[in-house]
């Protein structure tokens, strides 16, 4: 029997959705929204909206009476209460930092347990939400973003020549947190929350300003806060002292990730910065700066800056870019509903390999961006695997339903897919993100199976329970939802594909009772394409679900069949997860093994 400890390595996202969460615990998240947008009502605020949530509190936007646009940043108030001060370190670091590029402190306050951070709204869009819409970015417009981050940084590190104010390291550099607006073509770098004063400048030198500083105690104990683990560098990840070196880590992944159409650094080994279209000179920096070796990411950083000249003045004719082919095949369509999409797949144990990192030597960060942000099932795993992982997860930002199952043999990858996207305007995107886990799969050189199922949060069941002695019991007006397909299709053979059928599985941990297995195995007979998800948590049963009837002449029995799923959940014993899913292995695709894309150069 499983932990609810346990079930935090089945989900990708960052954060739950909340059509995943209990009845309480989404009521109370739905009371402290409006109990936000109360008070900023009250403090004479309009247009009140959230627009992000993190490890430490959620943020809205708001329009004050003079009509400038505000970002109120709330603290978690049931966390530590030194986690809660990190809210005001943040306001004091922002309020050190002045630049155009740099939406400005306010004020912060504290009304009561309360505490708010107030500072101006950056225009435009988060370069996530950009590169999700649009795939990988154009070339040019990844140099510019470099020139301006390089702007940016240049005046963090300029604070040294300042009578006694030391470098600022913002340290958590990545493109959800640059907003860029295309009307002036400019970014606006935000969230401040892992910023510190660099204890080393960038020639590694101690920073100090008097016999005190060389006194004290903190020169070997790092002030450096983790950042995104999908972002940061190295030293910055095994707490080296803070240095402007990190951000320069920061500013290359984020240049990568954007460049390539991924969301992490993950992938450089598979998909280079020499792979990406870049001018010669610039895949080479970047080649630099995210290479393992620490004298060469010195290097590549020196010759960043020194070439911030080039990057403001070269012109990339992007139309000569062409789109690459989608690999595999998607489906797009007009969405009839929300979709919420979640990621759940299996085998992560499966792409576990043996690690050095001693899990020991984390425990000294005392920061909840740990725990959010560093997955554990990633520990143990290489570069690409990683890569492989962060490119899945990133299909689930998309809205999508459906499933991939990945199967590594000598020969090469097979894959099988079933992939339903609700918005044509995404289609591009979507399919450069699918061609990404298909290009880091065939790097990996192993046997066995990889599974993913994406599902619409909003459809999933919620069955609830006072005690854990009593059984899971359904509403009546409770039922599993299908959808069935434009034409029918018949098919007569047909077989389960379970995400365990490779074998025991120790990410397995629920036992689902024989007859509903049954009639599980009774569904797998009638064509049909998707999966069901069983969650039992001690008094919280979710069943996430998504399937698509294919042969339409078994309608009626095929929601018989979804209902009797349901009269058996009483018999739903113990806590852990169990999924099954079914795809339509009608054109599996097969790729050879490649180790590394060729390089390609703008010229």
């Amino acid at each position: 029997m499983s932990t609810p400890t346990d079930l935090q390595h089945f989900y990708i996202p960052e954060d739950q959705s909340i059509y995943l969460l209990s009845h309480a615990d989404a009521k109370k998240l739905k009371d402290w929204f409006a109990l936000c947008t109360e008070q900023l009502t009250q403090l004479g605020y309009k247009n009140i909206d959230m627009i992000g949530k993190g490890a430490f509190g959620f943020a809205f936007a708001g329009e004050s009476l003079l009509g400038d646009e505000h970002v109120f940043k709330f603290s978690r108030i049931n966390l530590p209460q030194h986690v809660q001060d990190r809210l005001e370190e943040e306001a004091f670091m922002l309020s050190q930092v002045h630049h155009r590029f740099v939406p400005s402190l306010i004020q912060f306050q504290q009304i009561g347990r309360q505490a708010i951070l107030v500072m101006q709204r950056a225009r435009g869009e988060d370069l996530e939400k950009v590169s999700l819409r649009c795939g990988p970015l154009p070339i040019s417009l990844v140099l510019k973003i470099a020139a301006q981050l390089a702007d940016i940084l240049l005046t963090l590190r300029g604070n040294a020549t300042k009578q006694g104010i030391k470098p600022i390291v913002h340290g958590d550099i990545k493109p959800s947190n640059i907003v860029w607006d295309d009307t002036t073509q400019t970014i606006g770098l935000i969230d401040w929350g892992s910023c510190v004063y660099a204890q080393l400048d960038e020639t590694g030198q101690h920073v100090q300003h008097n016999v005190m500083d060389l006194m004290s105690g903190d020169l070997q104990q790092t002030n450096a806060r983790l950042g995104d683990v999908y972002f940061i560098g190295d030293e910055q990840l095994n707490g080296a002292l803070s240095s402007p070196r990190f951000d320069e880590q920061g500013l290359a992944s984020t240049l990568y990730a954007l460049a390539s159409g991924q969301s992490s650094r993950f992938g450089r080994y598979v998909i280079t910065p020499a792979s990406l279209g870049f001018p010669k000179f610039f895949a080479d920096i970047l080649s630099h700066l995210m290479s393992d070796d620490p004298k060469q990411r010195r290097q590549g950083g020196d010759a960043f800056f020194k070439h911030v000249y080039l990057l403001k003045n070269i012109v990339i004719d992007d139309e000569r870019t062409e789109i690459p082919s989608a690999l595999i095949p998607s489906w797009a369509s007009l969405r009839d509903k929300e979709i919420e999409t979640v990621v759940y797949s299996s085998r992560k144990s499966y792409l576990r390999q043996q690690s050095d990192v001693d899990e020991k030597a984390f425990r000294y960060i005392d920061d909840a961006q740990f725990d959010r942000y560093y997955k554990n099932y990633m520990q143990g795993m290489g570069e690409t695997e990683k890569a492989f992982i962060s490119a899945v997860s990133r299909l689930g930002k998309y809205p999508v339903v459906g499933g991939l199952a990945v199967r590594w043999q000598p020969e090469g990858v097979f894959i099988d897919s079933s992939l339903n996207l609700f918005e044509p305007a995404l289609k591009v995107s979507f399919d450069m993100s699918v061609n990404n886990v298909v290009t880091l799969a065939r790097a990996l050189h192993r046997e066995g199976v990889f599974k993913c199922c994406m599902f619409n949060a909003r459809d999933t069941l919620h069955i609830e329970r006072e005690r854990q002695d009593q059984p899971f019991e359904p509403l009546p007006h409770q039922h599993i939802p299908f959808e069935k397909s434009r034409l029918s299709v018949f098919e007569d053979a047909s077989r389960m594909h379970s995400y365990f059928e490779d074998g025991e599985d120790p990410d397995e941990l629920l036992r689902l009772p024989q007859p509903l297995l049954d009639v599980l195995a009774e569904l797998n007979q009638i064509h049909h394409t998707g999966c069901i998800i069983f969650e039992s948590l001690p008094t919280h049963l979710k069943i996430h679900n998504y399937y698509k009837l294919l042969d339409h002449r078994f309608e009626d029995e095929f929601r018989a069949l979804l209902q009797k799923v349901l009269e058996f959940v009483p018999l739903i014993n113990g806590s852990g997860i169990s999924g099954f899913m079914k795809l339509p292995y009608k054109d599996t695709r097969f790729f050879e093994h490649q180790a590394q894309v060729n390089s390609r150069y703008y010229c």
